[in-house]
């Protein structure tokens, strides 16, 4: 019994499996198979664009706000820093547009950085002052404090 794309996303995606394995090309909703995998593709580079957020927003309170660092941000940082490089491992094509994403992640953790230090906007630079590599390097701290 055909499940449809739309009614039961969990059954449609076990039949379609079944299809691809069985070799019965002819019979796999092909459209909404491809549609899904460029979805597969556009989640991994929103995940990394959450990791750099969030690495950003954490190297942007370390700078801005030195007397409230502590371990808590410092252990946040580290693991960022971790859990980016690895997601980058097994996602190696998505050094390809790394200036593109960590300049959108900036703009929603400048915006966060505001929120969470209650410090205007204005505050943070405008664009990015960090290049990705720098961002990465476990040996990099704002204003050399570790």
């Amino acid at each position: 019994m055909s499940t449809t794309y739309e009614t039961d996303f969990y059954a449609w995606a076990n039949e379609q499996a079944a299809l691809l394995r069985a070799g019965k090309l002819a019979e796999a909703d092909i459209e909404h198979i491809a549609g899904e995998i460029e979805s597969m593709g556009k989640a991994e580079k929103r995940e990394l664009v959450n990791r750099l957020t969030v690495l950003l927003l954490h190297l942007l309170k370390w700078r801005f706000q030195p007397k409230w660092r502590g371990s808590s941000w410092e252990t946040r940082i580290k693991i960022q820093r971790i859990q980016t490089r690895e997601h980058m491992e097994d996602n190696p094509s998505l050094k390809a547009n790394l200036t593109e994403y960590l300049s959108s992640a900036y703009r929603v953790a400048r915006l966060e950085a505001a929120d969470e230090t209650k410090l205007a906007e204005t505050t943070f630079p405008p664009n990015c002052p960090w290049i990705f590599e720098q961002a990465m390097d476990p040996e990099f701290w704002p204003d050399g404090a570790a």
